[in-house]
């Protein structure tokens, strides 16, 4: 499967979207927005996404479908990678390929990421990226409505 990444266009929202509307992914993240469900706050937050220029979103493909995102955001020295894959795609390697491709676009290290502690795919994409905990914390996750348990993880230069 060839797996790619490539800005995020208007027409991929509505796959974002839904994708970000998938009961067992949101359990899955568990820090998710608020209401995922609220399609004029989803709107805003990808304006503001893709008019920051603090902020590298990507719409990641697998052999050209629409599969899901990734992004590097957040001030120097604290910068973030997130994504979000579709469920019917999790195991195939997606993520960890398309997350390889992000961090060889954004060369900015220290880069550091967040998973729930008890996402251990998630987590293991990380690792095999290169990333290793540095901490632990608990938060609120709206996915689950109650606090979580999260590693911290970190990508050093």
């Amino acid at each position: 499967m060839e797996v790619s990444l490539r800005p995020v266009h208007d027409s991929d929202l509505p796959v974002f979207f839904r994708l970000m509307n998938d009961p067992e992914s949101l359990r899955m993240a568990a820090f998710t927005a608020e209401d995922p469900a609220d399609r004029d706050a989803f709107d805003a937050h990808w304006k503001r996404i893709r008019a920051s220029s603090d902020v590298v979103p990507r719409t990641i493909l697998a052999d050209g479908d629409v599969v899901g995102s990734a992004a590097v955001y957040g001030e120097p020295g604290e910068r973030e990678v997130t994504y979000w894959i579709d469920r019917a795609y999790w195991g195939r390697g997606i993520a960890t390929a398309a997350l390889r491709d992000l961090l060889a676009e954004v060369p900015e290290r220290p880069l550091h990421a967040r998973a729930a502690a008890d996402n251990a795919g998630s987590r293991r994409v990380l690792e095999k990226c290169g990333f290793r905990v540095t901490g632990n914390d608990r938060g609120y996750a709206n996915a689950r409505g109650e606090d979580t348990d999260e590693v911290v993880l970190t990508l050093k230069g």
